[in-house]
């Protein structure tokens, strides 16, 4: 990511998770650092159809722990869906190993955006009052589920008037081949990989996480590769 596009995009970070912000305050910061990081996605996709050496196929690894390993999880896969990126999710002690695949600018988004994200939750998580009734890990585990269902719908919405915006159709048919590449690179990856369950949960905390996905900042704050996604308290 440009260091000019990075500047504005942790601008804005810094701006909607100021205390003193408010709710609008904070969804407009956010819609502007959701605008600038989709945009910067497709511009690169269409510098890679005329320079495919710019921006290669790859794929790296994000641990997540525990606690709420699995729905931490689930929050990276809702970011790197909308993103054109592919995660294959492997059991390591009492956490996951998330197999990333996706083209290196978009590989980058998702880290950036994830580590925020994961960072806001954990601030969200912290400040919502568990019901009388509700056991807290199951409000805790839907509240997750929330924020991340609303978070990838925004992130969707981003990148389809980004594509809009860049030239529509032909810019959709190198995002749509950019996206086969990266599904054939799984494919070499996993031949035999399987589509896990749909998952039920318990709990009432959908609603108030998705109205913290809502205000979620989208920007990023930058992070290595690799490493250990910071935790959510139990």
């Amino acid at each position: 990511m440009s260091e000019a596009m990075l500047s504005k995009v942790r601008k804005l970070l810094a701006q909607a998770e100021d205390p003193a912000c408010t709710p609008a305050e904070s969804a407009a910061f956010m819609a502007k650092a959701t605008e600038l990081i989709a945009r910067y996605g497709v511009d690169r996709a269409l510098l890679a159809a005329r320079d495919p050496a710019a921006d290669p196929v790859g794929d790296r690894t994000v641990e997540v722990v525990a606690p709420y390993a699995r729905d931490k999880a689930g929050l990276l896969a809702a970011v790197a869906e909308p993103l054109r990126c592919r995660c294959v999710r492997r059991r390591q002690g009492n956490g996951f190993v998330m197999h990333l695949f996706g083209f290196a600018s978009d590989l980058e988004r998702v880290e950036l955006l994830f580590t925020s994200l994961l960072v806001q939750a954990a601030h969200g998580l912290a400040g919502a009052v568990v019901p009388a009734g509700d056991h807290p890990a199951a409000f805790r585990r839907t509240w997750l589920a929330g924020f991340a269902y609303v978070v990838a719908e925004r992130l969707r919405a981003a990148e389809s008037k980004a594509v809009a915006e860049a030239g529509g159709p032909s810019t959709a048919l190198v995002l749509a081949d950019r996206s086969d590449r990266v599904q054939r690179r799984v494919a070499e990856a996993y031949p035999r990989l399987r589509t896990a369950p749909r998952r039920r949960l318990a709990g009432g905390g959908f609603g108030s996480g998705a109205d913290a996905g809502r205000r979620a900042d989208l920007g990023g704050t930058g992070v290595a590769g690799g490493g250990a996604a910071p935790g959510i308290a139990g």
